[in-house]
């Protein structure tokens, strides 16, 4: 095994996420099995469906960049939902939804960002906390029961295609371009790569590291908002249960893209083809008749071979 680990082919593979192996395999065994299921709009549905996860994926990565996570995005889109589908705010336009949507999300990334940054607190629990508060302050404004109807406006919205793509995709595609850009071209993101390198280290090579730490929650509460919107758009009524397990999904998503806890290490697009990997999955298992606990099941094992793939890189 050791031989194995330290050999020059192991050393190349490990360099290349897990993600695009994954992808690799579920299309061809659809292309094998179910081609027809590789047809553009059948894709293009299932695709739709996990851009809140992509979009909330986004956050979670520049979290754990900077050796830090964020369990708070679920309750995050279950306030934004309520907010949205419960019509406490009649006759409101889509643009004042959208500036309700991202405030909330930047004043929760802030709140965790100072209390994980400044005061110390683990950023599991104060996340996690945060969002079981939001859900239960959901659950009792609306006594259980689902708010309401979304407006028509969303679904609209959520169901424009550009050029063929669903708009969702697009949004999906143009965050994370802007996010990528953000790591890779500014001080900022030079930042973020110090801290994940070496957070001593760059606290004495003049980095800001409480800032950067800061920055990167209330990114990420940015992100949840954005998540939370189109999720909002993809269903007709409210809901006191949607996005709750979107988190978890995102970590894992994360971890399969390249990105791992606790190194400061990994890019955009691992990721991003990640979340892919969860869509590409969902319908293979759909066209093969597994049921949801088979597909807990499936999903839970990608995070655990992907944990072990990066023990063994690290033990090299």
């Amino acid at each position: 095994m050791s031989a194995l680990v330290n050999s020059t082919g192991f050393r190349r593979i490990s360099k290349v996420p897990p993600s695009y192996y994954l992808l690799a395999m579920l299309l061809v065994i659809l292309f094998v099995a179910r081609p027809q299921m590789l047809n553009a709009n059948v894709l293009g549905v299932f695709v739709r469906q996990v851009v809140p996860l992509g979009i909330l994926v986004l956050g979670q990565l520049l979290v754990m960049r900077v050796k830090s996570i964020d369990l708070s995005g679920g309750g995050v889109i279950l306030l934004i939902n309520y907010c949205i589908s419960s019509g406490i705010f009649p006759g409101a336009s889509l643009g004042f939804y959208v500036a309700l949507a991202l405030t909330t999300g930047l004043v929760i990334g802030l709140f965790n960002g100072v209390m994980v940054a400044k005061r110390r607190v683990s950023a599991v629990i104060v996340t996690l906390a945060l969002s079981i508060v939001l859900v239960g302050f959901v659950q009792y404004l609306s006594s259980g029961k689902p708010p309401g109807d979304v407006p028509k406006l969303f679904a609209d919205l959520f169901n424009t295609r550009f050029a063929g793509l669903p708009s969702p995709v697009i949004l999906w595609i143009a965050v994370t371009a802007l996010m990528a850009l953000l790591l890779s071209q500014t001080v900022f993101g030079r930042f973020v790569a110090a801290v994940g390198e070496s957070m001593p280290a760059a606290l004495f090579s003049g980095v800001p590291v409480e800032r950067t730490v800061i920055l990167a929650h209330t990114l990420a509460g940015l992100m949840a908002a954005i998540a939370a919107l189109v999720q909002t758009a993809s269903i007709a009524v409210g809901s006191v249960r949607v996005g709750l397990d979107l988190p978890v999904l995102s970590v894992a998503a994360t971890i399969l893209g390249g990105v791992v806890f606790g190194r400061g290490e990994g890019g955009v697009w691992g990721p991003f083809f990640g979340v892919l990997c969860f869509a590409f999955l969902f319908v293979a298992m759909t066209t093969f008749g597994v049921g949801d606990a088979g597909k807990l099941v499936a999903q839970g094992m990608i995070i655990l071979l992907a944990a072990i793939f990066y023990g063994l890189r690290a033990g090299k």
